[in-house]
């Protein structure tokens, strides 16, 4: 069957309210934060920087710590996630709290945190892609392998969105393989026996 087109939504709450309701949400995003930071972040994250090895692991950022979302600038949202902190994340802050605010234990029947590169690396047989997603190599690479392994993803990559980019569509493409698999019920986590946050949330990769 092929896949659908590709949508985009307002916000993380219209995904969570859309009639049908979805069987399987895979969000690139962070669900459960720590509350105060930690070196090199959640287990997960650092699990998943073993599992993909250099130079790929540097694609794995971590989640900011729950108290720097507060923040309204850039110096103090690294002030309160202890001195450090992505400008990756930074910019994708917004969306980190937004997720955080509407996100509950009992929706993690449904929504399950993924990583693209956790995606590539399941697709490809358990060998990271070689190339970084932002270089004509990378895109022409991640096309490639989701082209063999997903009948009709051509429907997604050939999108033309406004203010979405070839690399996010292969991204949501990735994201796409590991939610059949959620449903198939033949995924792997990271770590297998999780952390649970503050607020009773599983902090974990599935891919």
């Amino acid at each position: 069957m092929s896949p659908e087109g590709p949508q985009v939504f307002r916000s993380f709450l219209e995904i969570l309210d859309y009639k049908p309701a979805y069987q399987v949400i895979t969000l690139f995003a962070p669900v459960g934060l720590m509350k105060e930071p930690v070196p090199k972040g959640r287990r997960c994250e650092q699990e998943a920087r073993r599992l993909l090895g250099w130079p790929r692991s540097s694609a794995i950022v971590s989640a900011p710590a729950r108290q720097a979302l507060v923040a309204t600038s850039y110096e103090e949202a690294t002030r309160l996630n202890g001195g450090h902190l992505s400008p990756v994340s930074w910019n994708q802050f917004r969306r980190i709290a937004e997720v955080d605010k509407d996100i509950a234990p009992y929706w993690q029947r449904t929504v399950f945190e993924v990583h693209p590169e956790l995606s590539f690396f399941q697709i490809s047989g358990d060998k990271p892609v070689r190339y970084s997603k932002h270089s004509e190599p990378g895109i022409e690479e991640r096309r490639r392998i989701l082209v063999a392994r997903l009948p009709g993803v051509e429907r997604i990559l050939d999108a033309h969105l406004p203010r979405i980019s070839l690399a996010q569509l292969l991204d949501a493409a990735s994201c796409l393989w590991t939610a059949r698999r959620i449903v198939s019920r033949a995924v792997s986590r990271l770590p297998e026996d999780p952390e649970w946050d503050d607020l009773g949330l599983r902090m974990e990769f599935v891919r």
